[in-house]
């Protein structure tokens, strides 16, 4: 019941905050696929959280939430097979945009040492084998395949305004799926009221805005992919 009660205050608060943004600029602005975002998140979260606990266990594959992660990634590729959006719309297409994979590999490597100097102030304990192969694949796949992929095209249609800014088209679209990441890390409701962690918020929303820029420069979620495995793994192994 807390996780499903969090989830509903991220709702509330892209609703609330996109309603809000919308309003400064309504010809710019479509409620329905504000509407479709909010319910896309909730989509994920309940496949998640295996419908909160309601669907049974069938891949016990260890202490890893794989059932969850394979299901919200199922549901993402489903979502983005469907004529609304289709897969090169919502950069899941490993073929990158001409001219761009040299700035992205440039920016790549800052990701990557931000995540080495985070491994190295913020030592953790020796992993299992079972957690590097889980941070090795599923995190990636499926958290860039929806919040970088059919997410980011979802609310790029509810706010179409668009602001040229180092070298890619930004949107209050991709500010907000940037902002909803890290809610999804840092924002929950326990022990009867809502918290807020706002490092965590720091640590998840900054790096998702590399991970953005990323993939409006090169059309393609496939570097942010790998490089969301490599800063999951690389802080299990250091």
């Amino acid at each position: 019941m807390n996780s499903f009660i969090g989830i509903l205050g991220v709702g509330a608060l892209l609703l609330a905050t996109g309603g809000v943004i919308g309003a400064t600029r309504p010809s710019q602005f479509s409620l329905r696929w504000l509407l479709v975002s909010a319910g896309l998140v909730l989509l994920i979260d309940f496949l998640l959280t295996r419908g909160y606990g309601l669907l049974p266990n069938l891949i016990p594959l260890g202490e890893r939430n794989w059932q969850g992660m394979i299901l919200a990634l199922a549901a993402t590729l489903a979502v983005a097979s469907t004529p609304a959006f289709g897969w090169r719309a919502s950069y899941l297409t490993p073929v990158q945009a001409p001219g761009s994979v040299k700035p992205a590999l440039l920016v790549s490597a800052l990701y990557m040492g931000f995540f080495l100097a985070l491994a190295l102030v913020f030592p953790n304990e020796p992993s299992t084998t079972e957690n590097l192969a889980f941070q090795m694949t599923m995190p990636g796949l499926m958290e860039e395949a929806f919040y970088r992929g059919v997410l980011l095209l979802a609310l790029g249609r509810a706010f179409t305004g668009r602001v040229t800014l180092l070298g890619v088209d930004w949107s209050w679209g991709a500010i907000l799926s940037c902002a909803l990441f890290g809610l999804a890390h840092a924002f929950g409701f326990s022990r009867g009221g809502f918290s807020f962690d706002p490092l965590t918020m720091a640590l998840t929303a900054m790096p998702s805005l590399i991970a953005v820029w990323i993939v409006l420069r090169t059309r393609s979620i496939l570097l942010p992919i790998v490089l969301h495995n490599f800063g999951n793994t690389i802080m299990n192994l250091l």
